[in-house]
């Protein structure tokens, strides 16, 4: 597939890593698509993660957060590196019996400036998760960032998203997938897929 809108950089990483295929795909959101994303194969190479994460804290310089927040399992590398570049703590929620927590002894203190980072957003569904958990503790949300926002301007908080790329992949509810009635096997590559 091809991005001409997209910078030679970024066409050039997405490129050489194969981080984008194509197939009939079901998101972690539960919407299908024929195009996937997959920012591991980006994040394997520590130059394209420090690469990445130098141009977003450019982006989100103002935003001055104490803690950077990432989803587990593929936002925590974005997030690790992003705090490493703006000098923040990097630290990361996982999900227990489908709800996202807070562990491993990681906290967010009152009045902490924080920035929540993921891999893709679709939808916005794990990032406002994580967005309670900061505020029920009375945080303050400055801003979110992701690799990539396939959102097609659907996830648009008041605090900002600042992606690096951007890419309109269209996505089908599942009872009205084309590809579930051309019977083209679907493949479910999101941390929460279960065999």
């Amino acid at each position: 597939m091809k991005f001409p809108h997209l910078p030679e950089k970024a066409r050039e990483i997405l490129t050489q890593t194969g981080a984008f295929q194509e197939g009939h795909f079901q998101l972690t959101s539960g919407l299908h698509s024929r195009g996937y994303l997959q920012c591991a194969l980006i994040l394997q190479y520590p130059q394209y993660a420090e690469f990445i994460s130098r141009e977003l804290a450019i982006r989100l310089a103002d935003k001055k957060p104490d803690v950077v927040l990432s989803p587990a399992l593929g936002g925590i590398v974005l997030g690790y590196e992003l705090a490493r570049v703006l000098s923040s703590r990097g630290i990361f929620a996982e999900r227990v019996s489908g709800e996202m927590k807070l562990r491993r002894g990681f906290f967010i203190r009152e009045n902490e400036r924080v920035l929540i980072a993921e891999d893709v957003v679709t939808t916005g569904g794990s990032v406002q998760e994580l967005k309670a958990i900061a505020e029920a503790v009375g945080a303050k949300v400055v801003g979110f960032t992701a690799i990539c926002d396939r959102s097609d301007g659907h996830f648009n908080p008041p605090e900002g998203l600042y992606p690096w790329v951007t890419l309109s992949i269209e996505t089908f509810a599942p009872d009205v997938c084309p590809l579930c009635r051309e019977g083209v096997p679907i493949f479910k590559p999101g941390s929460r897929w279960k065999p």
